[in-house]
């Protein structure tokens, strides 16, 4: 079977299109894979790489259906308490870029380890954290240093496997990725609902310390040599300015009426001067902190936005349905995670599948199909009401399995295709850097056209509820009669209106997101065909 990764494609995808600088170019690999692993010692290096990783975009979900609890405990709001989620996925994606320019500098098994242990140490302090604003400083920690575990897992993973078996590979780390942000909803809400919420934060510590055990026993003698580089200072001071400047401005928009305010529009042209002034920077400069150039390869550039966009839509609506579940079907913590959970049956099933046969299918057909059918899913998704039952909303999440399985397998091989071994960590990681940033802003996106839109239906609805209408009279009436006070009643049809109008915004969030996908399923063909189909 043809390999979609061949070791000796040129870098980019196309020739000459990355040339020679950025500061993966420099790394110590020259080129050169090491030999692959077999038997037990490469299922136990899956494992452990898998492991990893899993810990780690778990993080990225668990806390979701836990930012009520949170919230509560900690006295503050449930817009503040999603920077519990946001405050994580920023940092993250500003370190995810990074991972090439540290490889160079500390090898990457040394630099995988290191990740890993800081990692545990940060979910240690996070579930120490007295106040929200301990906690989000030490998820801001945690997140920076869970940087380079995602791209390096999938570099190290790579290198374990034959080139004609990467389609395997890729499989491999996308169930890990993949299902782990599902399995989050599921486990956070259990451990709620039944322990607290600090032990999310803490059951990282054993799993990590297992991890970086078994991955040093195996990959101890196969790191990268080590090479000196420049730190690009002013490259990385941008990158943190207009990711941070942009990412504060979703989060506050809501709360300081958006342009209304001077903060807001501040930030703004904060973060679209920095922004502007690093693109310059990185393309112009020696040693880039992020090797912009990969984008000179048609299909890294077609992969990454298709991948940082759809992401964007599937982490928007996982962070909507387990905070409407919980907050207007009365659902606990723990069933809006088993709403979510069912979602990796059929996504373990088909993804395996999908990684043997990538050599002989067309990779943007396989994400084509995910993509229709994660369209397919939210259109069912929009038309739920309130009278929903548990199956009715656990059927689109099983469909959804499907689209899982044909998500990332072949996104990551169209983003990898023809990437030189010595330029995958850099690749992997700058397009892990969009889509986890997308799924920050698509956390904050989402949240506030949910408020947006449902104050708008209130809005609505509030003008077909009046005391002088016949429906309304009856309503009050049944209420009273069931022994509330006539406040009392009017709080319960208020509460109802509120209910009604969540519903209706989240079903129109869904609707929106589902004509996205159908764009996205049509932008994926301006990739090239990978070689296999030349």
């Amino acid at each position: 079977m043809a390999g979609p990764l061949p070791a000796d494609a040129e870098p980019g995808g196309e020739p000459g299109a990355a040339g020679a600088r950025g500061p993966a170019r420099d790394g110590a690999s020259n080129g050169r894979r090491p030999p692959p692993l077999a038997g037990a010692t490469l299922v136990l290096g899956t494992f452990a790489l898998s492991l990893a990783t899993f810990m780690n975009v778990l993080d990225t979900s668990i806390a979701n259906v836990s930012i009520p609890a949170m919230s509560g405990d900690l006295g503050v709001s449930l817009s503040q308490g999603t920077w519990v989620i946001t405050s994580f996925g920023v940092a993250n994606a500003i370190s995810v870029p990074l991972a090439g320019w540290l490889t160079v500098r500390f090898g990457q098994v040394r630099l995988f380890i290191a990740s890993v242990l800081l990692f545990v140490f940060a979910s240690w302090l996070c579930g120490l954290a007295p106040s929200i604003e301990w906690l989000i400083a030490f998820r801001v920690l945690q997140g920076a240093v869970a940087g380079p575990m995602v791209p390096l897992s999938q570099a190290l993973l790579l290198s374990s496997y034959p080139a004609h078996r990467s389609g395997t590979a890729l499989a491999m780390w996308s169930m890990t990725t993949l299902i782990a942000p599902v399995a989050g909803p599921l486990l956070g809400g259990w451990i709620t609902d039944n322990i607290a919420w600090p032990w999310i934060f803490y059951i990282n510590i054993p799993v990590g310390l297992f991890a970086v055990g078994l991955t040093w026993l195996i990959y101890r003698d196969r790191d990268t040599p080590r090479r000196k580089l420049p730190v690009d200072g002013v490259g990385l001071a941008l990158l943190v300015l207009w990711v941070g400047a942009l990412q504060i401005m979703l989060d506050k928009g809501k709360e300081l009426d958006w342009f209304a305010s001077g903060t807001i529009v501040w930030l703004g042209v904060v973060a679209l001067v920095a922004l502007a002034l690093f693109l310059v920077w990185e393309l112009t400069e020696e040693h880039p902190v992020v090797d912009l150039s990969l984008f000179r390869g048609r299909n890294f550039s077609a992969g990454v936005v298709s991948l940082a966009l759809a992401y964007a839509l599937f982490f928007g609506n996982v962070v909507i349905l387990p905070l409407w579940l919980q907050q207007y079907l009365g659902y606990t913590a723990t069933w809006a995670g088993m709403a979510l959970a069912p979602v990796g049956l059929l996504a373990a099933v088909f993804t395996p599948i999908v990684g043997r046969n990538l050599g002989r299918w067309d990779a943007r057909a396989l994400a084509t199909i995910s993509f229709v059918i994660f369209a397919l899913v939210l259109w069912m998704r929009s038309l739920f009401d309130t009278q929903a039952d548990y199956f009715s909303i656990v059927i689109p999440t099983i469909v959804q399995g499907i689209a899982v399985a044909f998500f990332f397998v072949p996104l990551m091989a169209i983003v990898l295709s023809g990437i030189g071994p010595e330029r995958i960590a850099a690749a992997s990681g700058l397009s892990n850097f969009f889509r986890i940033l997308a799924g920050s802003f698509g956390t904050s996106v989402a949240t506030t056209l949910w408020d947006h839109r449902a104050s708008m239906h209130h809005a609505h609805l509030v003008e077909s509820v009046s005391l002088g209408r016949g429906a309304t009279t009856q309503a009050l009436t049944r209420l009273e009669a069931a022994g509330l006070s006539p406040g009392q009643a009017l709080a319960a049809i208020e509460q109802m209106i509120d209910q009604q109008a969540y519903t209706l915004s989240a079903n129109d969030l869904f609707y929106g997101s589902a004509l996205l996908f159908v764009v996205l399923a049509g932008f994926i063909w301006l990739a090239r065909p990978l070689p296999a189909h030349r």
